[in-house]
Parts: C-alpha cells; sequence; structure tokens
C-alpha cells in the first residue's frame, strides 16, 4: 500500500505528464491544418484525415485500458509516449498526401489523458474522484493554452517540420517522466476478479472488454456521453476548418484563440468543478451540463464573428467540462478498482467514435450548408450594390 503523501505525489506528476501530453497535441493541432491546406486538402479531405485518426483510436482505445489493466499504468503511459514521438517523426517527413495519413497510424497508442485518469482514478477515493478527474481538466486547459501558443508560433516562424520535431523532443521528455516517477503498478488489485477464477488475461480478450457494458447504468451513461457529445464533437473537429474559413484566422491567431479555450477551460476545471461536486449530485450536473449544451448550441448558429464566438466559448466549455468529468466519474464507480482502466478506455473510444463520424458529417454539413450562406450572402451583396447604382 502507498502512503497518502506517496499517492499525492504521483497524482501531480501525473498532472505534469497530462499537461505536457496535451501540450504537444495542441501543437500539432496548430501545424495539421495548414499543412494539410498547402498539400491541397479540401475540408471534405481534411475530414477524411480526422476520420482516419478517429477509428484508430476508437480501435485503440479499448484495448489500451486493458493493457492498462493487466500490465499497469506506467506500461501504458510509456507505450503512450513512445507512440507519440514516432508520431511527430512522421509529421516532419510528411511532404505529401500518403505521409500525411501514414503519420496518424501510432495514434493507435497514443492516449496520454485516458492513461492518467487512470493513474488518478486508481490512487483517489471514491467521493474525490469526480475533483481529482476534474483537476486534469486543469491541466488539459494548460496544455491548450501552451500547445497552441507553442504551435502557431514556431510553426510561423520556424516552420511545420521544427514545430513537429519540437513536439517529438517533448513527448521523449514526457517518457522520461514516466519510467522514473510512475509506479510500476498503481491498483490494489493487479488483475479483474474474472481473472483470477480462470478466464484469459489476454489483452485481447473482447469479451472482459464488453462485459463491462453490462454492469448496471454503465449503458445507459454510455448512450447520453455519445448521443449528448455528438454536436460539440463535430464542432470541436470542424473548428480548425471554421477558424480558417469563417473566421478567417491565420496560424499564429489560431494559436491564440485556442489559448483563450485553454485559460477558460483551467477556471472551469480548477477553481469551479471540485465545489459543484461537493454540493451537488451527479445526476444533478450531468442534467445541467446537457441542459447548457443545447443553448450553446442554439447560440452557435447565431453567431457571426470572433467576439460572438468568444462570448459562446465559456458556457460551451462549462458544458463540456462537467458533462465529460461527471460522466467518467460514474462510470468508473460502476465497476471495480481491477477494471478502472478498461473502462476509461472504452470512455476514451466514445471520444474517438465522435472524432471518426463528426469530421466527415461535419465536412459534408459545411461544404454543403456553408457554401450555400457564402453564395447567399454573395447575391444580396450584388443585389445591393446594383440597387445603389
Amino acid at each position: 500500500m502507498m502512503e497518502p503523501a506517496a499517492k499525492q505525489k504521483v497524482i501531480y506528476i501525473t498532472y505534469l505528464i497530462a499537461a505536457l501530453d496535451i501540450t504537444w497535441l495542441f501543437l500539432q493541432f496548430s501545424i495539421t491544418p495548414y499543412l494539410a491546406r498547402r498539400l491541397g486538402f479540401d475540408t471534405i479531405w481534411f475530414g477524411y484525415l480526422q476520420t482516419t485518426v478517429g477509428v484508430i483510436q476508437l480501435l485503440g482505445g479499448p484495448i489500451y485500458g486493458r493493457f492498462a489493466d493487466v500490465f499497469g499504468a506506467r506500461a501504458a503511459l510509456s507505450v503512450s509516449c513512445l507512440a507519440s514521438v514516432v508520431y511527430f517523426l512522421l509529421l516532419t517527413v510528411a511532404d505529401n498526401t500518403f505521409m500525411l495519413f501514414v503519420h496518424k497510424l501510432p495514434a493507435v497508442f497514443m492516449h496520454g489523458l485516458p492513461g492518467a485518469q487512470m493513474v488518478v482514478a486508481d490512487l483517489s477515493e471514491n467521493e474525490k474522484r469526480a475533483d481529482a478527474l476534474g483537476k486534469l481538466g486543469l491541466c488539459f486547459g494548460i496544455g491548450m493554452i501552451a500547445g497552441s501558443s507553442l504551435g502557431g508560433t514556431l510553426s510561423t516562424r520556424f516552420g511545420e517540420k521544427f514545430a513537429a520535431s519540437f513536439a517529438a523532443v517533448g513527448s521523449f521528455v514526457s517518457l522520461l517522466l514516466v519510467l522514473n516517477f510512475i509506479p510500476k503498478q498503481t491498483k490494489i488489485q493487479t488483475m479483474p476478479e474474472s481473472n483470477k477464477k480462470g478466464s484469459s488475461n489476454s489483452v485481447f480478450n473482447v469479451g472482459e472488454i464488453t462485459r463491462l457494458m453490462k454492469f448496471p447504468g454503465v449503458a445507459k451513461t454510455f448512450t447520453v456521453k455519445i448521443i449528448s457529445g455528438l454536436p460539440a464533437g463535430i464542432f470541436q473537429v470542424m473548428f480548425s476548418i471554421i477558424a480558417m474559413n469563417f473566421f478567417q484566422l491565420k496560424a499564429e491567431q489560431n494559436g491564440y484563440l485556442m489559448a483563450y479555450f485553454g485559460i477558460v477551460q483551467m477556471v472551469i476545471q480548477g477553481a469551479v468543478i471540485g465545489r459543484l461536486t461537493s454540493r451537488f449530485s451527479e445526476y444533478s450536473l450531468l442534467l445541467l451540463s446537457v441542459g447548457i449544451s443545447s443553448l450553446v448550441g442554439l447560440a452557435q448558429a447565431m453567431m457571426t464573428n470572433v467576439f460572438h464566438f468568444c462570448l459562446i466559448v465559456i458556457p460551451m466549455m462549462f458544458s463540456l467540462s462537467v458533462f465529460n468529468v461527471i460522466t467518467d466519474s460514474m462510470l468508473t464507480k460502476s465497476v471495480s478498482p481491477s477494471e478502472t482502466g478498461t473502462m476509461l478506455g472504452l470512455c476514451a473510444s466514445v471520444q474517438s467514435l465522435l472524432r471518426t463520424v463528426g469530421p466527415t458529417f461535419g465536412g459534408f454539413l459545411y461544404e454543403t450548408y456553408a457554401h450555400i450562406t457564402w453564395c447567399t450572402e454573395s447575391l444580396n451583396l450584388t443585389h445591393q450594390h446594383d440597387y445603389e447604382k
């Protein structure tokens, strides 16, 4: 058994590792859309690229979670960091369409944030789990700010290859932190109860993964997580295209806007969620987040400029943060401590599913309806000009 002080130290180191992982991820978000456009990608093809990542991580998420339950969180985080190094090295040589798709393949093992969630879930008490997982969102905000700012600045001043190389070195630093500070095993039980009774201990045991869906309340929570998360998922994966085409932002400006998102998320995750979870039930907070998300969707349909969007971001980040933290907390409490890794892997797959469906569907909607909007505005301006003449 680990002492409480030792547990807290590991949790703090895990927060640092998560912040670094998100930093390199958002640095890549500041590179890929502009690199794809330079290689001749239109919105639909960029959607295919994002869908490829979603499919790869959709397949890898549950297996990654099962791997963590069987071999420990340190091994799982090490694999994720090593995959990130390869991912960014491939990005540095992605100078054609084929290589831009190939460099996405290591993403099957890139689950740094779920890996960090596994460590935090293992080392935190049930009643404090939502707050502890919420603090990971604070790390997400820090990483979003640092990564977006770094990515935009480095790619603008030194080029995409230098920015990708910088992220590869950073991922290697994350790997060293994992190997030196994360214990080999963070669970009280090292193996699921079902395995102790003689079932297969294989990472690829699909039955052990799908069995968790039969636990009380799990299937319902997953259904809510998928349906309620789809609109936000579509908007998130299409945001880089919206920033370029609708808001006409350059790479550096896009980085600053993403940094603003990060600041908002930091405040919400660090100062708001913990207080809410200590005062209100998880079910009430879940209803609140879904209700606010619906209002945000209506507001997004009426926004016309960046300033409007910056106002909308505040309730949007609140609803997303509360929704993700509460559903993850509810799901991990639904299973035994020895199976929280697999459950968090399934949670990660929900996000991957949204990224799988979102880009293609979002690309189709954007190409179809944004084009209609632009044509209508152009026609209105032409008529107005003719009338003035």
